[in-house]
């Protein structure tokens, strides 16, 4: 494997001719970032079912009141 010019952390695979970063503090950084956005992606799909969960409870009570109102 070759260094890449102008990047220590950085080599070329002679075989697939791929770019590799060898700096495990990037690597670990990057890993970091995934997690935070999974995260925040797993909160706001809880949000949207909670939400829909809210408007079906409110359609719900709705349609019991306009029943109550009309009996």
């Amino acid at each position: 494997m070759k260094k890449v010019d102008g990047h220590s952390s950085l080599i070329r695979d002679e075989n697939t001719n791929a770019i590799l970063n060898t700096d495990s503090g990037e690597y670990n950084n990057y890993l970091q970032r995934r997690a935070k956005r999974q995260q925040g992606t797993y909160r706001i799909d809880n949000m949207e079912n909670d939400l829909k969960s809210l408007k079906d409870d409110i359609n719900e009570i709705k349609t019991l009141l306009k029943a109550l109102s009309n009996g």
